[in-house]
C-alpha cells in the first residue's frame, strides 16, 4: 500500500497541534490533547500521526477497489482545497452549503440535479425560444443550484467513504452519514465531537496551512490508489476466472 510520508516535523510546520482556546474545548476530545501552553489546547501529533496513517489507507484501500470519496467542509478556509482536491482526483463534494437530505433523501437531491443538467441543456441550446426574462430567470438559478449541486452532480449513489473538515459546521453531514453506515474521515480540533467518526484525525481545522497539508496527503493516496486499482481488478478478475473453471470442473467430474 503506497501512502505518503508524513513526520511530526510536517504536522508542526503546519501547525496542525494548535487547537482552540482551552475554555472551548470538548471535553470527548481530553484522549487527544497533550496539554496546553498559553491558555490553548495542543494536540497530541504522535496520535494525529498515526491516526491519519490509518485514515490514508482506508482512503487508499477505498479508490483502489473503485469506491468514490465524498468531501465535505463549507467552511470559507477550506471550502475551496476540498473542491480544488476532489475536482483533480474525480471524486465529489459539497463546499457552499449542506442541504438537509443530501445523503438521506437521495430521491430529493437527484430530482434537484436533474433539474440543473435540464436548466444546462436549455440554456446552451439554440433554438431556445427564451424571452430575455426567463434566461435571466434560469441563469440565476442554474448558479444557485451550481453551488450547491455541482460537486455531487455525477454522484449516481451515495459515496463509499466521506472525508470532513470541521465536524461542528458539518454536524448534518456526519448524522447522515452514521444513519447510512457510511465510513467517516474527519479532523477532529480540540472543539469537535469524535462520536459517530470512524477514522478520526486530531489536529487544527482552520489554519489554511493545516488544511492545505491534509489535502496535499490525500490526493496524493487518491493518484498512488489509481495506479494500483486496475492492477488489483485484474487480479479479481483473474481469481473470479480461476473459481469459475474449478465449479465448473467440479459439475463435470462424475459421481
Amino acid at each position: 500500500m503506497n501512502i505518503p510520508t508524513l513526520t511530526i516535523q510536517q504536522l508542526l510546520e503546519a501547525g496542525v497541534h494548535l487547537g482552540h482556546k482551552t475554555l472551548r474545548w470538548n471535553p470527548k476530545m481530553r484522549k487527544y490533547i497533550f496539554g496546553k501552553r498559553d491558555s490553548i489546547h495542543i494536540i497530541d501529533l504522535t496520535q494525529t500521526l498515526e491516526l491519519a496513517k490509518i485514515a490514508l489507507e482506508k482512503v487508499y484501500e477505498t479508490i483502489a477497489s473503485n469506491g468514490k470519496i465524498l468531501f465535505i467542509s463549507t467552511k470559507k478556509q477550506a471550502s475551496e482545497a476540498i473542491a480544488e482536491v476532489a475536482k483533480n482526483t474525480n471524486q465529489y463534494y459539497v463546499n457552499y452549503r449542506w442541504l438537509g437530505g443530501m445523503l438521506t433523501n437521495w430521491g430529493t437531491i437527484s430530482n434537484s440535479i436533474k433539474k440543473l443538467q435540464q436548466i444546462n441543456a436549455d440554456l446552451v441550446s439554440e433554438n431556445r425560444g427564451f424571452t430575455k426574462k426567463e434566461l435571466l430567470k434560469m441563469s440565476s438559478q442554474r448558479d444557485k443550484l451550481q453551488r450547491s449541486l455541482g460537486g455531487i452532480a455525477e454522484m449516481k449513489k451515495i459515496p463509499d467513504l466521506v472525508f470532513i473538515i470541521d465536524t461542528n459546521y458539518e454536524s448534518l453531514a456526519v448524522k447522515e452519514s452514521v444513519k447510512l453506515g457510511i465510513p467517516i474521515i474527519a479532523i477532529l480540533d480540540t472543539n469537535s465531537d469524535p462520536e459517530g467518526i470512524n477514522f478520526p484525525i486530531p489536529g487544527n481545522d482552520d489554519a489554511r496551512r493545516s488544511i492545505d497539508l491534509y489535502c496535499s496527503l490525500i490526493k496524493e493516496t487518491i493518484e498512488n490508489a489509481k495506479k494500483a486499482a486496475p492492477k488489483i481488478t485484474e487480479e479479481k478478475i483473474e481469481k473470479k476466472n480461476k473459481e469459475n473453471i474449478k465449479e465448473s470442473n467440479l459439475k463435470k467430474s462424475p459421481k
